[in-house]
């Protein structure tokens, strides 16, 4: 069905056309629910178990590698010595068109964040200075109340259930977020005119008289 035209942030195409439209919108979204449910229980079963044994990701990680390391170690060892096939391995190598097109995804990314850090530092754009100053604040304000591994959880657990339950009353929830974006639009005009403009003008004058 396609997405009608009054919609928040004038889009046209539907959560799951956003998503991707593959598997992985289909997990989002709870059309594979038992992929999905499986995805959140494994996931905290894993915090659990971090939280209670006092595990971290890194202690984990190491000791898995480990076994495993050991394992095929004296796999092919005996394999050797009993003349069997050693360990079926895959041939364990980066491409250099997969190394490109990784370094190119990451250039571009970091060049998008590298100039939008110098449009903030310039006061070039007031409105996005706003936006990534609340969203390090509120980086700041959960950074102090969990951990890495709990942030981690509730950010798959936000990712599995938020698109889902925004597909589901998207005709609701835009109507409000509309209205209360009129709103704010509204209230930045009525600041901008009475605050920031003369915050501007003064800084102008400032500059003359240097």
């Amino acid at each position: 069905m396609d997405s009608p035209p009054n919609r928040f942030f004038n889009r046209q195409r539907t959560v799951h056309q956003i998503l991707g439209g593959g598997t992985v919108a289909d997990v989002v979204l709870w059309r594979r629910k038992n992929v999905t449910l499986g995805i959140l229980f494994v996931t905290l079963a894993a915090w659990v178990v971090f939280e209670r044994s006092g595990y971290t990701l890194l202690s984990l990680v190491a000791n898995v590698l480990l076994l495993l390391i050991v394992i095929l170690f004296l796999w092919a060892k005996a394999a050797a010595i009993l003349n069997r096939p050693p360990p079926p391995l895959p041939n364990m190598k980066l491409s250099e068109e997969a190394v490109n097109e990784a370094a190119m995804f990451v250039r571009l990314h970091v060049n998008s964040l590298l100039s939008m850090f110098h449009d903030v530092a310039l006061g070039k754009n007031s409105k996005l200075f706003f936006k990534v100053a609340v969203c390090l604040w509120l980086i700041t304000l959960v950074g102090g109340w969990t951990d890495f591994l709990t942030l981690g959880y509730t950010s798959l657990v936000i990712i599995l259930t938020v698109p889902a339950f925004y597909e589901r009353y998207e005709d609701h929830i835009d109507k409000y977020a509309m209205s209360l974006c009129k709103e704010l639009r509204q209230l930045y005009i009525k600041l901008d005119a009475e605050c920031f403009s003369k915050i501007r003008k003064w800084i102008l004058e400032k500059r003359k008289l240097n």
